[in-house]
């Protein structure tokens, strides 16, 4: 069906799970790929590479496979609510086929010091680095046309980290930062290196919001999490990648047809053109 929009999902934690509200760079791309595409959300607040591989068969079902289905029992690979056979897990509707881009933004909760308030969440590097990996292969199992894009965390500004916590918490604040842009760094570093490593296209994040005087301020509302202005700059980056890889908003089809090409005296045939 010509009028079935293909999906984009975005993959993350609290940095994506917050990219719809208003000024964020989700919510930017929603309205650029308006009746283009349908921009999904699947953002996680405070999750890690390590947990984020528990969604992956939930979000990412590896229906292309031929892999047998069942409806009430019986076996099938039909539409409608559906679960792979001995999974208790069902599959909506609007997952069961591949997006065609992925953003996969994980790292700001990985880099967490051991040791201080957040540390339940800190992933060593080297597991980081193979998170990463298995997320990007489990991807290209659902689908070898899929653009899979890697955003690096942001930069940590240490200072607003403290000042945030102390808002927060008062005299109970932490007496010293939970992250560190030194760490950041290195998780950054090394998800480039993943990117590079398996051919897919990545944001340096970390780097690019560096680039600018003051970005502490400018970018980062808490010391870690994005104000309008760094919502702005992912967004940016992530229609460059986007549009690099051929997936211009401006040149893909309505879902349906534009006003301009319904006939009101004869509508059907508009729609069994575009639609058929």
């Amino acid at each position: 069906m010509g009028a079935v929009r293909p999906q984009i999902i975005l993959f993350g934690d609290s940095i994506t799970e917050q990219s719809f509200r208003p000024g964020g760079w989700g919510a930017a791309l929603a309205d650029n790929y308006s009746r283009k595409a349908d921009i999904l959300n699947r953002g996680y607040g405070g999750y890690t590479t390590r947990w984020a591989l528990f969604l992956l068969h939930h979000i990412f079902p590896l229906l292309h496979l031929g892999a047998e289905y069942e409806i009430d029992g019986q076996p099938t690979l039909g539409n409608g609510k559906y679960k792979p056979r001995n999974s208790n897990a069902y599959i909506p509707d609007g997952l069961a086929k591949p997006p065609v881009a992925v953003t996969i933004f994980f790292g700001a909760n990985d880099a967490a010091l051991p040791g201080r308030n957040s540390d339940r969440q800190h992933v060593p590097i080297k597991e980081y680095t193979e998170n990463l990996r298995k997320i990007v292969e489990h991807l290209k199992k659902c689908s070898l046309t899929m653009l899979v894009v890697l955003i690096t965390p942001p930069p940590v500004d240490e200072e607003g980290r403290m000042e945030y916590a102390r808002s927060v918490y008062g005299d109970e604040a932490m007496k010293e930062p939970e992250r560190t842009n030194e760490t950041a760094a290195i998780y950054a570093k090394q998800c480039v290196a993943v990117a590079e490593e398996l051919g897919i296209p990545f944001i340096n994040l970390w780097s690019k919001m560096q680039e600018t005087e003051g970005w502490q301020r400018k970018f980062l509302s808490d010391g870690l999490h994005l104000t309008p202005e760094g919502n702005a700059v992912v967004h940016k980056e992530v229609i460059r990648v986007f549009n690099k890889a051929g997936l211009v908003a401006s040149e893909m089809p309505y879902d349906f047809p534009h006003h301009s090409e319904i006939d009101s005296k004869n509508p059907e045939k508009a729609f069994t053109i575009k639609c058929s």
